[in-house]
């Protein structure tokens, strides 16, 4: 779907073939995935955010539907705040505002953040229902909502005078970047990056979501056994950021004594078919500038192929990589990343900075 919308999920069916492995996606060449070896888990063992994000941080925003309620007060009105966990790191440059995938979470972007912090300020949310953000209702995933949070997150960190912005989504995050970015509400708001997510292909895969779902692997005895999971029949194909991201996508069920996912997709059908219809006008209409990457090159629809034709986007097709482009190859992805900032000259304060633009090409 986003290729499917959960797109994490379009590669996660093992036991039959899933959506990529349809000819919509016959043109991605997609690795190996690495050898493992159930007798040995220790490199399947979780690595902590801090060794790639410099801080992680709680940012509320109240829920418009209580803030002028007169009769909450202290605690009460503490508990009808959303709290969205936000990973940061690097103090200079442009602020790059990663959001991730259904299923997915903030650490995603973990090993390009890395990679990226020395020359940008990356910030990478965990989106509602996902990763350690907490809401009243953590199942309303639908696009409205989903745009609503991450312009009001940006709001509370940035305040009316905003440094320059990029926008970075992946898959269905790469919908809530596209819809942010349309409704300019974002003052400063200079690049948009969309990540392996067209709405043709992605709507064309909705119909096989619910089987996919189900059919992926739905509890682990232990953290190490999802992570190897995830590379061996799961959407990731790098353990480095299987290692990062895996444990944020997950919550232990006391019940059943094991772990299941954190985030229960299959209950949020109704949202699906607005995160992507109409995705690709919108994407061809928002005024910045804008780069779409790509597992593959046969997934643009119509309307982008026209598009691309009329030099309203940039297009790169990343070879060797699965759906997640940015944790599969974290090193190339950031390298795009940092070339479209500087060609573009987008700095700190949307203008170019004398030297940033030689500094970035060395």
């Amino acid at each position: 779907m986003e290729p499917p919308p959960l797109s994490s999920l379009q590669e996660e069916g093992e036991e039959e073939p899933t959506v990529e492995d349809s000819s919509a996606f016959s043109a991605a060449a997609v690795p190996p995935r690495p050898a493992t070896h159930s007798h040995s888990l220790h490199k399947y063992a979780p690595l902590d955010w801090s060794a790639y994000f410099d801080e992680e941080r709680r940012v509320a925003i109240p829920d418009t539907d209580d803030v002028f309620n007169p009769n909450l007060l202290g605690t009460e009105r503490l508990r009808c705040c959303c709290c969205f966990n936000v990973y940061t790191a690097g103090s200079e440059g442009p602020v790059v505002f990663c959001l991730h995938g259904g299923g997915y979470s903030g650490l995603s972007f973990a090993l390009a953040a890395s990679r990226m912090k020395d020359k940008a300020r990356v910030v990478a949310m965990d989106l509602r229902g996902h990763g350690k953000s907490t809401t009243n209702d953590d199942l309303d995933l639908s696009i409205e909502t989903l745009t609503n949070d991450v312009i009001a997150v940006i709001r509370t960190m940035y305040g009316d005078l905003p440094p320059a912005i990029i926008l970075v989504g992946h898959s269905m995050g790469g919908s809530v970047a596209v819809h942010v970015a349309a409704r300019k509400e974002i003052r400063n708001l200079h690049g948009l990056v969309v990540i392996d997510v067209v709405e043709g292909t992605a709507m064309a895969s909705l119909v096989h979501m619910q089987k996919i779902l189900a059919n992926r692997a739905q509890h682990f005895p232990s953290i190490e056994k999802a992570i190897e999971w995830s590379l061996k029949g799961g959407p990731l194909r790098n353990i480095e950021s299987a290692r990062v991201s895996i444990p944020s996508t997950l919550k232990y069920d006391e019940s059943r004594e094991c772990y299941t996912y954190r985030t229960p997709l299959e209950q949020t059908e109704k949202y699906w078919k607005g995160w992507y219809e109409g995705l690709s006008d919108k994407f061809l209409s928002c005024p910045v500038q804008k780069i779409l990457l790509l597992a593959g090159t046969d997934r643009l629809d119509r309307a982008l192929t026209i598009g691309q034709m009329q030099g309203k986007f940039q297009m790169v097709v990343v070879r060797h990589t699965g759906h997640a482009i940015q944790e599969d190859v974290p090193e190339e992805f950031a390298s795009h990343l940092l070339n479209f900032i500087s060609r573009n000259r987008i700095g700190p304060n949307g203008v170019e900075i004398p030297g940033l633009i030689k500094k970035w090409q060395h």
